[in-house]
């Protein structure tokens, strides 16, 4: 019996998203101009709102009179629990939280196809509660295991067949992502971009775009959703890179010793007694206002599966920042990263940005606790900004979550030494590390998206 064989890698994918990644203005669906207009649109065809209530008027959901851990009855989406965590020998690196427990694996999927031998990518106008602005730019499936196995007993997620039914297209990125560890405990998503060369029905609110526009949104803010920027920083795009400050074996090992010199751990605790947090009617909060807090809101929303909804959401309490800084060895560009230790971590390291922090929890300049580099990043002048954007964070858990996106590439290079737990490494080695799973977190990710669709030209 003979078994056919296919070539380990696909030499010419890499051209054909150099290609839709080239088409910046306009393609199959909308030019990028009209962008805007067309989810200005969808917006005005539904009836969107989000109204802050009390926990008291939760629907289906209830503090548990043993823990005091919020959940739904069904036993299904997601909890909030309290978490315990303690880094190494530190003092200083022990906290508790209240945190979100979704074990569940979600699909976040983009669907692809060629126009005129151009590859688009079907980008949904999605209504998310926690977004500024209610609807951005989606992937095609953004839903989790309740949502696409209707346990919320409402419609069908849209286009889903193409990404759980086996052989329904060609696969071109496939890979578990983690979300936000400080806020997550665990949770992890399946990213996916599918081809296909059926023909796929059309619908108001999806539209085919190509790489290069995406990308030329990526400049506006609150355009593209988390969803959408960490499945497109797992494009498998060919970055132009002859050599980098560490092979790739050298920063293999440079993370794995990163995750062996680290000790995390972490325990479940009572949501009731959570150290150093309140809770009242309102919200679940720290008395200093400090990070975050844990509120409640009613949602309607036309288009979704489900009309109207209660839901628990966690709302930061200021803007982040998240940025890489850039430094160029013999002409070739290097991203800082920074091996960071979140509690929710499934592997108690991944590689973060240079910054990823709230500035307003950080308050005092030179203070002990403020994150390296921050200052460098805040004082940029605008020649050394290759990239800003703010960009809001995943809208269906977290409310009016928005970070300032920044790369950063200052007039003096960074000194060669460097604090423990950063290293050089060039965008097309993220990029290679991001087709593993949990190895790049989720802000590095919305700032690789930018590398991988053009946004930002090396």
């Amino acid at each position: 019996m003979t078994t056919a064989l296919h070539p380990r890698e696909d030499t010419g994918l890499a051209a054909r998203l150099a290609r839709s990644a080239a088409q910046r203005t306009s393609g199959a669906g909308p030019r990028t101009a009209d962008v805007a207009d067309w989810l200005a649109g969808r917006r005005a065809a539904h009836r969107f709102a989000v109204t802050r209530i009390p926990f008291a008027d939760l629907e289906g959901w209830s503090f548990r009179p043993d823990t005091g851990d919020l959940g739904h009855r069904s036993g299904r989406f997601f909890t909030v629990e309290g978490l315990s965590a303690v880094v190494g020998e530190d003092p200083g690196a022990r906290w508790e939280q209240p945190i979100i427990r979704q074990p569940e694996v979600g699909i976040l999927g983009i669907l692809a196809k060629e126009f005129d031998g151009v590859l688009h990518f079907l980008m949904q106008a999605k209504m998310e509660p926690g977004n500024p602005n209610l609807l951005q730019l989606s992937p095609t499936v953004q839903a989790t295991r309740s949502n696409y196995t209707k346990v919320h007993k409402g419609a069908a997620v849209k286009y889903i067949d193409h990404f759980v039914r086996p052989g329904r297209g060609r696969v071109l990125a496939d890979v578990l992502q983690s979300e936000h560890g400080s806020w997550f405990l665990h949770k992890s998503n399946r990213n996916m971009l599918v081809e296909t060369d059926e023909e796929v029905p059309d619908d108001p609110d999806f539209a085919w775009l190509t790489l290069g526009q995406i990308g030329e949104l990526l400049h506006g803010d609150n355009l593209v959703n988390m969803d959408a920027r960490t499945v497109l920083a797992c494009t498998p795009v060919a970055f132009a890179e002859r050599s980098a400050q560490l092979s790739d074996t050298m920063l293999h090992s440079w993370f794995t010793g990163e995750r062996s010199r680290h000790d995390l751990r972490t325990a479940a605790v009572p949501l009731r007694s959570v150290a150093g947090w309140e809770q009242d009617p309102w919200a679940i909060r720290r008395p200093d206002g400090r990070f975050f807090q844990v509120v409640s809101v009613g949602v309607e929303a036309g288009s979704r599966e489900v009309g109207s909804w209660t839901q628990p959401m966690f709302e930061p309490t200021g803007r982040g920042v998240i940025a890489f800084v850039v430094r160029r060895f013999d002409g070739v560009p290097h991203l800082l990263a920074h091996a960071r230790v979140e509690g929710g971590f499934l592997d108690t390291v991944e590689i973060g940005p240079t910054v990823q922090c709230v500035p307003d929890n950080h308050p005092v300049l030179g203070g002990a606790g403020r994150p390296p580099f921050l200052d460098l990043v805040l004082e940029a002048k605008p020649e050394q900004v290759l990239y800003e954007a703010v960009h809001s964070e995943e809208g269906g858990r977290f409310l009016n979550a928005e970070s300032r996106c920044l790369i950063v590439q200052p007039e003096a290079p960074v000194e060669d030494e460097l604090p423990p737990g950063y290293c050089w490494l060039t965008p097309g080695q993220l990029a290679s590390l991001a087709r593993h799973g949990h190895y790049v977190n989720v802000q590095a990710r919305t700032l690789l998206s930018c590398m991988t669709t053009g946004a930002v030209a090396w």
